[in-house]
């Protein structure tokens, strides 16, 4: 059964490459992107079968219509992906207001404008399937991307609390979490102006051992998430991605375990 899929962030990485794998099921996809003329090769490809549509998630007012002209064109939008977003690197004392503010306004308030705005339509419908590109650090968090990482971890708050409010609807809701992949988020994001004392922080982070996925290997698992009829609330991405949120879990368990006498106190 064909379905209609609305996709931000589809000019590259995870977006471009998960687009061009719908195309090719012959589902239907409005994708989006800040400049449309990237997406002029799927137009070229695919057809009628793309709908290009500019769009900045971080304009409420346009992400509001962007939706609607995917209705109005398609009748209908049976999964969301809320894929547009970028990396800020540094640590969290180099942030800047704009620059802290920009992170969460596209990541995080992008996120959400799209997600208010498909609701109604696939309340009405009484199915859908919003799926929140997320990431492990949303889960486990790592140095010099606190911002970043924040804008994550509000993610999996919100889409968490969404899931069981829409259940009733027939709405699913899924956290994708990437581990590490070779995509252009990291050479297309903004990096703090630096303070010298976090140099060595800095260099010992980024001489460490990183095994980084391909973009293009995550097409089969997203297909198979869209074509489930009982999708995850989460689903990771990656052989990094169990590792190391697993072994970030048990640290924690075991502090809380380690404490829970205080803790139990406290209660009165």
């Amino acid at each position: 059964m064909s379905k209609t899929i609305l996709i931000t962030g589809a000019s590259k990485g995870f977006g471009k490459a998960w687009a061009e794998a719908f195309l090719a099921k012959g589902y239907k996809v409005a994708a989006t992107a800040r400049n449309v003329e990237t997406l002029n090769d799927l137009k070229e490809k695919y057809g009628e079968s793309v709908l290009a549509l500019k769009l900045d998630v971080d304009n409420r007012e346009e992400s509001l219509s962007v939706v609607q002209k995917v209705k109005q064109h398609f009748g209908t939008i049976d999964i969301l992906i809320n894929n547009a977003g970028y990396a800020l690197t540094g640590a969290v004392e180099e942030a800047t207001q704009e620059e802290a503010r920009a992170q969460f306004e596209t990541n995080f308030f992008g996120t959400l404008w799209l997600t208010q705005a498909v609701l109604p339509i696939m309340r009405e419908q009484k199915s859908g399937h919003i799926i929140q590109v997320s990431s492990i650090l949303g889960l486990a968090a790592l140095p010099t991307m606190g911002l970043y990482n924040a804008s994550k971890f509000a993610i999996e708050g919100l889409s968490e609390t969404l899931a069981t409010e829409v259940k009733q609807f027939g709405i699913n809701v899924t956290l994708v979490e990437p581990n590490g992949y070779a995509s252009n988020i990291w050479h297309t994001g903004i990096s703090s102006e630096s303070n010298p004392v976090y140099d060595g922080l800095k260099k010992a982070f980024s001489e460490s051992e990183n095994d980084f996925g391909i973009v293009e290997a995550t097409s089969p698992a997203i297909l198979k998430l869209v074509e489930s009829e009982n999708p995850p609330l989460r689903l990771l991405l990656g052989r990094v991605a169990l590792p190391f949120v697993k072994q970030n879990y048990e640290q924690k368990l075991a502090t809380w375990e380690k404490w829970n006498d205080v803790s139990v106190a406290a209660h009165g």
